[in-house]
């Protein structure tokens, strides 16, 4: 359910950009209407759970701003951004907690579920570092995109591409993971 309500406004853009038969007007009508569900995204969010996702809320300032100046400008070049600087802010707040606090942001993450995992701590400094990587090499690939192939490529794109390579991702990072777990399983179970 959660993974749905994550993805709402990536999937009424993507509906938005196909409703009028002109590309060119398109884009827009999807800028708006990834500003709209961003922000019914985090109302419905706080009604269901009385809480904001930060995620969602990053989320929601960068298409505001860049969604605003999209369509004051009448310039697709600035929603093309999006992706880039959100996953960009997502790799500077991964590496930032190399050197911040105790932890790593990603072992944080993973330990707010009620199962806390537990890894060695070079273990979780490598899968942090690998997702920080990862999303400052997802950003270019989407400046590469965008700025090299039409619109209509770029929309779907950054919808399949991304959620495809994301998803690739997260199941490498889980098979990883995987093998450290049933370490800890076994040493755990020796003792």
């Amino acid at each position: 359910m959660k993974f749905l309500f994550d993805f709402f406004p990536i999937v009424a853009f993507f509906i938005a950009f196909y409703i009028p038969e002109d590309r060119e007007q398109g884009i827009y009508i999807a800028t708006y209407t990834i500003m709209v569900a961003s922000f019914i995204q985090i109302c419905l969010y706080w009604l269901l759970y009385k809480k904001f996702e930060k995620m969602h809320l990053i989320t929601f300032v960068v298409v505001i701003i860049i969604g605003s100046l999209t369509i004051y400008f009448h310039d697709e070049r600035f929603i093309k951004w999006k992706p880039t600087i959100v996953n960009w802010c997502f790799a500077i707040a991964l590496f930032g907690s190399h050197f911040i606090g105790d932890k790593t942001l990603f072992q944080r993450m993973i330990n707010l579920a009620e199962n806390k995992l537990v890894l060695p701590n070079q273990v979780w400094r490598k899968i942090n570092m690998s997702w920080a990587i990862f999303f400052i090499f997802i950003g270019f690939i989407n400046l590469y995109v965008a700025f090299n192939f039409s619109t209509e490529f770029w929309v779907n794109f950054k919808v399949w591409g991304m959620t495809l390579l994301n998803l690739t991702f997260l199941i490498g990072m889980g098979a990883y993971m995987y093998r450290y777990i049933k370490e800890s399983d076994s040493i755990s179970q020796e003792k």
